[in-house]
């Protein structure tokens, strides 16, 4: 997956030379899977912590190479509030650079407003720079 269209793009610099990059939809789901192993019985804080385990995984990079080879080994090393901050940082470089498409739905809804309220000349569009090099004609055939 590394070789992909974007490779090397969507990368987030940390301090001590650490990165994180955006995850491709199957390392999400890879992500999803692992953590859904490692918390069967836990609850949903457990999950979460599982699965942020596993994102960061993925996510954190050192030189170009991953940082943790599993969710587990990101348990076994950082504290919770470690991983919790790692996490919030992927999530949020992850909207920055792929919006949802309903992130944003009440700007959206509100140019659409102002569009449609806006007065505007009937010839107003595109044809009006033309019709002004070219005036209609004044009588019919000629």
């Amino acid at each position: 997956m590394r070789g992909g269209l974007l490779a090397g793009a969507g990368r987030l610099r940390l301090e001590n030379g650490l990165e994180l990059r955006l995850l491709s939809a199957l390392e999400v789901l890879q992500a999803r899977r692992e953590a859904e192993a490692l918390s069967r019985e836990g609850d949903g804080r457990e999950r979460a912590l599982c699965s942020n385990a596993c994102v960061v995984a993925r996510a954190l990079e050192k030189g170009g190479r991953p940082v943790y080879q599993s969710g587990q080994a990101v348990l076994e090393d950082l504290t919770v509030e470690g991983i919790t901050a790692l996490a919030r940082r992927w999530a949020a470089f992850d909207r920055e650079e792929n919006p949802s498409l309903t992130e944003g739905e009440e700007r959206v809804d509100a140019l659409k407003k102002v569009w449609s309220t806006r007065r505007r000349s009937a010839f107003g569009g595109v044809c009006s720079g033309l019709l002004g090099r070219f005036p209609p004609r004044r009588e019919p055939g000629g």
